[in-house]
């Protein structure tokens, strides 16, 4: 099942089905049954893929620094997710700086779980506007979900989306409709992972976030 919809202005919270769905688009994804895909690893990712996500991001110009290990208060800044519309934090968390080839910071990428797997990657890229740096945009989040869950989006596709590219494109399409409203976009079961992508007006810039739960 894939979901677009509005965001509270204030909490990325889910306030109830019944709100969501009279306020939101929402689109259905059947991913293709008789295709078999699996998680790089039989339990998901692990701490290690960052050193992927470095290489392949490098043959691009784009920059990820070494991970940062996170373990004090601050974990909620870094490492936060929902489940069943409350906010939940995990135990370890890292995080990497994204930046471009001048150095420009693009964001960064955080891994959070406990010690030994994480659970949840979370890819937040903040750009002048919705416009700004979208190449490094679509390389960033192509490489996370293809490094962190499958390289299996062709054969898993939806009639509505082609591609992690098409994905992008609806989602920031819905966001300029909609006057530039918070909106999120969720892909259930694409190899036992559940993937959003939230669009986030800041006072002077947007944050793309895109987050992986295992």
């Amino acid at each position: 099942m894939h979901k677009l919809y509005f965001m509270n202005k204030w909490v990325v919270i889910l306030i109830g089905i019944v709100i969501i769905i009279s306020a939101s688009l929402i689109i259905v994804y059947q991913p293709n049954s008789e295709t078999e895909t699996k998680p790089v690893y039989e339990t998901g990712f692990t701490y290690y893929d960052i050193e992927k996500i470095q290489k392949t991001l490098a043959t691009h110009n784009i920059f990820v620094s070494a991970p940062t290990a996170i373990t004090d208060k601050t974990i909620s800044q870094y490492c936060t997710y929902f489940e069943n519309g409350l906010p939940r934090t995990v135990e370890y968390c890292t995080t990497t700086a994204v930046t471009d080839i001048h150095g420009n910071a693009l964001g960064n990428i955080n891994l959070g779980g406990d010690t030994n797997s994480p659970i949840l990657a979370i890819a937040n890229l903040e750009t002048a506007t919705l416009e700004s740096n979208p190449d490094e945009i679509l390389i960033v989040f192509e490489t996370v979900i293809e490094s962190l869950v499958c390289d299996c989006w062709d054969e898993e596709k939806s009639e509505d989306f082609e591609s992690i590219s098409a994905w992008l494109d609806a989602v920031k399409k819905f966001y300029s409709d909609s006057n530039q409203r918070n909106v999120k976009s969720k892909i259930d079961n694409l190899a036992n992972s559940q993937i959003s992508l939230e669009i986030t007006k800041k006072e002077n810039s947007v944050l793309q976030t895109l987050i992986i739960l295992k």
